[in-house]
């Protein structure tokens, strides 16, 4: 699912392709005409591609009767983003680093080579200029003024509207994010490792002691290590791996493994109800922010509720969130009832034609017992209101808090059922062990993590690429 209605996929080989459908919408307005340019400047693009116009406030498709100019009357960047738009895979860092070219400030020439981008493709005009003015309207409110500040944020924007988050291009260079954030952990967990491998011949009980240590001191924590080594040692006998080479590569398969799928969510009818929980400081606020992101940048219209009516600068940061992201934004104030907050969110979720609904709720400690009712009343009156909500309870956490994160899970699962884990401050920490300990202590899917602090460093969790940049 993407921003855009549909797009045309040039590099697919299937010359009879449809264009991709992500959602119904009514059929773009037609164009208002404008007088032609007095001097034509762009060339007629290959056979096959709509044509090449002059930047410009709004760009128009050309008559087809127009004239054609000449190849190279055409601006080199024009014929580059052409070019690349044909090659055997989509490569949307290479498409924007032909569509930016020699534009280093925000402006009338961004927006117009924004415009040539997104018309190639032949996404629709109207969601174009919505996409453009959404990301203006950003750029001013974050004071950016140079496209070297704000260049990964337009890529993460176009790869979640153009649904290639998923290709190759940008699995790569998600991997490299991650490997990156996974400095500290690596550091203490794969180096220690190596040395442990150079130290012994072969893979006796001390060997296994040793590399126990060094999991239980990467936070992996001591029931954990001991059901990874089970594995692990089945593995070696059975296999007869000797080598270090081959025990790195069965201990990424072995840590790609114990990482469950997210489940597929199926709301039958409504709006889909997301209840987002965990406790103070874990940066909930902020990950809720980047999914209102995220779910709008896929072409969903989002509604963001202040569950957590205690402190009215939590409501106040929401509202803040919720304005840069372009979601509509729901309270009732401070010292409402959250339940009654819940109610009403979705009764206005309902009313407005919103697709998925992003409840807040307070920062409470695990060990409150009285707050941990609350959760599970607020999880009583989504259900009465609309049948089946909330579809997903989604539990932050800190990736920092190290093995304190196992006792969050077990109390949050055991009051309103955790569906999904997203793990924050990932980059932050040499605990990134915690992440292997909540898979196999809770079994429960990992769906993000937190690599930094921009809206594009919240990344879908995969736990090959995890096990693959931990065990190089």
């Amino acid at each position: 699912m993407g921003f855009f209605s549909k797009v045309k996929k040039w590099w697919s080989k299937d010359d009879d392709q449809q264009p991709t459908t992500t959602q119904e919408v009514e059929p773009s307005a037609p164009p208002t005409e404008e007088p032609a340019p007095s001097e034509p400047t762009d060339a007629a693009p290959p056979a096959g591609l709509p044509p090449i116009v002059p930047d410009q406030e709004q760009i128009q498709p050309q008559p087809e009767d127009q004239p054609q100019v000449q190849p190279q009357d055409q601006p080199e960047w024009q014929a580059q983003v052409l070019q690349a738009l044909r090659g055997a895979e989509p490569k949307l860092s290479v498409w924007l680093e032909h569509t930016l070219a020699g534009v280093e400030t925000p402006g009338n020439e961004l927006w117009d080579r924004l415009r040539f981008l997104f018309q190639a493709l032949q996404a629709p005009a109207d969601e174009a200029e919505e996409f453009i003015s959404k990301f203006r309207i950003w750029l001013e409110d974050m004071g950016y003024e140079q496209v070297a500040e704000f260049r990964s944020e337009l890529q993460y924007r176009l790869a979640l509207a153009l649904d290639l988050e998923d290709e190759e291009d940008e699995r790569d260079r998600l991997f490299l994010k991650l490997s990156e954030g996974l400095n500290k952990t690596r550091e203490q967990l794969t180096k220690r490792i190596d040395a442990l491998l150079s130290a012994h011949r072969k893979f006796d009980d001390p060997f296994w002691e040793e590399l126990e240590e060094v999991l239980i001191m990467a936070d992996v924590g001591h029931q954990s290590a001991g059901k990874l080594l089970d594995r692990l040692k089945a593995r070696v006998r059975k296999e007869k791996i000797e080598e270090s080479e081959a025990f790195r590569e069965m201990l990424r398969q072995e840590l790609a493994a114990i990482f469950p799928e997210p489940k597929s969510v199926a709301v039958p009818q409504g709006p889909e109800i997301v209840l987002v929980v965990g406790v103070n400081g874990v940066g909930k606020t902020t990950t809720i922010a980047k999914l209102a992101h995220r779910a709008q940048m896929q072409g969903r219209k989002v509604l963001v509720a202040a569950g957590d009516t205690f402190r009215a600068a939590a409501i106040e940061q929401l509202g803040i969130w919720a304005k840069r992201t372009g979601a509509d934004f729901f309270t009732k104030g401070e010292g409402a009832d959250p339940a009654a907050v819940a109610y009403e969110a979705v009764d206005a979720a309902l009313k407005g034609g919103h697709d998925v609904v992003f409840l807040d709720t307070a920062g409470r400690l695990h060990t409150k017992v009285d707050l941990m009712d609350e959760l599970r009343k607020i999880k009583r009156v989504l259900g009465k209101k609309l049948p089946g909500a909330p579809h997903r309870c989604l539990l932050v956490l800190d990736a920092t808090t190290g093995q304190n994160a196992l006792s969050q899970t077990k109390l949050f699962n055991e009051a309103v059922t955790v569906d999904e884990i997203i793990l924050t401050k990932l980059d932050g920490t040499s605990k990134g062990g915690i992440v292997v300990a909540i898979a196999l202590e809770h079994n429960m899917p990992i769906s993000f993590i937190g690599l930094g602090e921009k809206m594009e460093d919240l990344r879908p969790f995969s736990g090959e690429d995890f096990a693959k940049a931990l065990v190089n």
